[in-house]
């Protein structure tokens, strides 16, 4: 699709179905104690190649930040998507991780034919879908998708910690370490903390 086509659908909120456009899909925050899942999904533009796309877990850092800013320039369309602390109560962390999912692809400015999801379950699409196992390794898009998701959830937990310094959450970033546990017992739950998980749900 011509650049300037794509920056119309883009400042016009329209959504185009392109023949042969894979996306891949990834989330990050299924494991924490607090804060939202979040989930994008990204179309790759094969004529921009972007060096370096791998799981996001196995980067530095300094490498994701560099990485996010080279997916937003490159990507021929990406959507970040999240479910809250209130929808993972109700609906459980499976479930509200699939509709970050579902959000995140139909957010998508282009509409892919397909769709790649990294692990085993697929949220429920409108658009063919398949699960890949350590698919954030194998398959580039999934990657770009897992490093958004990884680096934006990493900064809303930067927020979280200017609101509740006392936790600790620009280190453990939610997830259930010891510094973590001895917070929650000493300064109780906060209201970003996941009340249907075990170790939130016994101090209540």
């Amino acid at each position: 699709m011509p650049s300037k086509r794509f920056l119309r659908a883009e400042q016009l909120g329209l959504v185009f179905d392109v023949p042969g456009l894979m996306a891949g899909v990834d989330e990050a925050g299924r494991g924490p104690l607090a804060g939202p899942v979040v989930a994008a999904a990204v179309i790759l533009d094969d004529l921009k190649p972007i060096r370096g796309l791998n799981d996001s877990k196995l980067l530095t850092a300094l490498a994701r930040e560099r990485l996010y800013v080279e997916i937003h320039a490159k990507a021929l369309c990406f959507c970040i998507a999240q479910a809250s602390v209130e929808e993972i109560d109700e609906l459980n962390i499976l479930q509200a991780t699939m509709l970050a999912m579902r959000r995140a692809v139909e957010g998508l400015r282009l509409r892919p034919n397909k769709v790649l999801v990294d692990g085993n379950r697929l949220p429920t699409l409108k658009i063919a879908a398949e699960a890949i196992v350590k698919g954030d390794a194998k398959v580039k898009a999934i990657s770009a998708a897992s490093i958004l998701a990884k680096v934006h959830r990493d900064r809303l937990c930067q927020e979280l910690h200017r609101l509740h310094p006392q936790y600790g959450f620009d280190g453990h970033k939610g997830y259930p370490t010891p510094a973590h546990l001895a917070a929650l017992k000493e300064h109780g739950v906060c209201p970003h903390h996941r009340r249907s998980f075990a170790p939130v749900r016994e101090l209540l």
